[in-house]
């Protein structure tokens, strides 16, 4: 085998491995654990960074073998896959550090991080899909893994999250396999391609082809939490933190987003979607998800489901971005996912601190916690005005980018659902920063650990300010080369050919 076969191969196996070892070791091999954790980490960033380079220069990798006549597995790294699978290999590395500490004196670790490893490889095989078959084997068994994190602490409440999880999840995999059978039935098995498969479109054709979009899209988008398959998202916060993490910014609403990206680019493609007149509805969907998850934010007074329902509503940017049908407009799309999940995935750390160390789970607990964590609280700051689309974090290049391709083809209305979202994203975070660090702290934090001269652990305090520092990194650097920008704009120049 060359070496274009085998790196995908590697890039999955690497936390596919480490899962079967990490289920076999004792609990008390927890400095091991840890190293098999971070090895295998920095290996997968290694290979991918390897992979990013080489398609960046026009290599190829692909791996394939036929299963059964007329369906193959295939692994392959494009440009869009890389997209994915860079975000999901440095976002699981510094997940895994922050879970080391979040778990240190935890029961069930090694059943934690083994399904948490085997939750990666799935995300891993969703990004480096090569087909629909391969797509949907993968996008299943991130359903399965995902599950027992959700239920790790085994409360009432966890358990009755897990099952609406499970319910949910596997109810849009059924919707999702039928239309796959369907599809199949009617062309064979379909690899991703640019511009997907229905440039001449037969019109005896168009009502199946439309029928099977709607399908997939209700598929995918239960774990893309569009409204209205949402309502798993916001229960599954009773998981600890770094589940919380990985749901929201590395796996599974960003399987379901990126499921769409590839059905919409390189399935039936922009031209086809369009011609169908399946993007009008889509982008309608998308835009109520945006305002509906923002509104619903402003009624929470619990800071990890104010922070869900922020998810549904952040994660539409994606679809919507889709549906603007000109080359800026899907670049600002594509590099939100991205750039919601270092933001995303920064609040979520820093909500995890606010519990571990001051056992604070409420917004209106926070009052002062600034001055007790300075750290935790600009890395909170900083997100919060990444979502609300500050310049020069991240989210302001994601909604500046959608809004200036949104008014180039003429879909103005596109930006007033941006403003109006960018006002009610700051209508929630705003309180809460006002509670970090203008409120004085009147009753004693509900249960407060200390960690020496650090405001927390070293585990739980460093994820949480690279990814801040990523967040105005990636918009102080977007019109430079290799930044997530630069690489959405890569794929639209590449693969969707607009």
């Amino acid at each position: 085998m060359t070496l274009s076969v085998l790196m995908p191969v590697f890039a999955l196996m690497t936390s596919l491995l480490a899962s079967v070892v990490l289920f076999a070791l004792p609990e008390k091999g927890h400095r091991l654990r840890t190293i098999i954790n971070l090895a295998a980490a920095i290996l997968k960033i290694a290979l991918v960074g390897v992979m990013i380079w080489g398609v960046a220069q026009g290599r190829e990798y692909e791996a394939a073998f036929t299963m059964v006549p007329g369906v193959e597995f295939v692994l392959r790294a494009d440009a869009l896959s890389m997209l994915f699978a860079g975000l999901s290999a440095l976002l699981w590395l510094l997940t895994t550090i922050y879970a080391v500490g979040y778990l240190e004196d935890s029961p069930n670790r090694s059943r934690f991080f083994g399904f948490f490893s085997l939750c990666v490889a799935s995300t891993m095989g969703i990004a480096l899909a090569g087909n629909l078959f391969t797509f949907f084997l993968f996008y299943e068994m991130l359903t399965l893994s995902t599950y027992p994190l959700v239920v790790h602490r085994g409360t009432t409440k966890a358990l009755r999250a897990g099952r609406n999880y499970i319910i949910y999840t596997l109810t849009g995999g059924a919707v999702l396999l039928f239309a796959i059978a369907w599809l199949h039935g009617l062309v064979g098995d379909l690899r991703f391609q640019e511009g997907g498969y229905f440039s001449d479109i037969d019109p005896s054709m168009q009502g199946p082809l439309t029928i099977i979009f709607v399908l997939m899209i209700v598929g995918l988008g239960v774990k893309a939490a569009l409204v209205p398959f949402h309502g798993w998202l916001p229960q599954a916060m009773v998981a600890p933190a770094p589940v919380s993490a990985l749901l929201h910014a590395v796996a599974v609403v960003k399987a379901g987003a990126f499921g769409i990206i590839r059905v919409v680019f390189e399935i039936y493609g922009l031209e086809a979607a369009k011609e169908l007149g399946l993007l009008a509805g889509l982008s309608v969907v998308a835009a109520f998800t945006i305002i509906y998850g923002s509104t619903r934010a402003l009624y929470q007074v619990d800071l990890k489901r104010r922070l869900a329902f922020s998810t549904v509503s952040q994660v539409s940017y994606i679809v919507l971005g889709l549906c603007l049908f000109g080359p800026v407009g899907v670049a600002g799309g594509l590099v939100h996912l991205v750039h919601q999940g270092i933001m995303k995935i920064t609040l979520f750390f820093c909500a995890g601190n606010y519990a571990e160390t001051l056992g604070v789970h409420r917004i209106d607990e926070l009052d002062g916690a600034g001055k007790r964590m300075p750290g935790t609280s600009v890395a909170f700051t900083l997100g919060a005005f990444g979502m609300i689309g500050a310049p020069p974090l991240a989210g302001f290049i994601t909604k500046w980018t959608m809004g200036s391709g949104a008014l180039a083809v003429g879909m103005d209305w596109v930006v007033a659902v941006l403003v109006i979202s960018s006002l009610l994203n700051a209508a929630y975070f705003l309180p809460i920063l006002h509670r970090l660090w203008f409120a004085e702290q009147c009753e004693p934090w509900p249960h407060e650990r200390r960690w020496g001269r650090l405001e927390t652990s070293a585990w739980l305090l460093w994820p949480p300010l690279i990814t801040a520092a990523l967040m105005l990194v990636a918009g102080l650097i977007a019109n430079l080369p290799f930044s997530p920008l630069s690489w959405a704009e890569l794929i639209v120049a590449r693969e969707v050919a607009l």
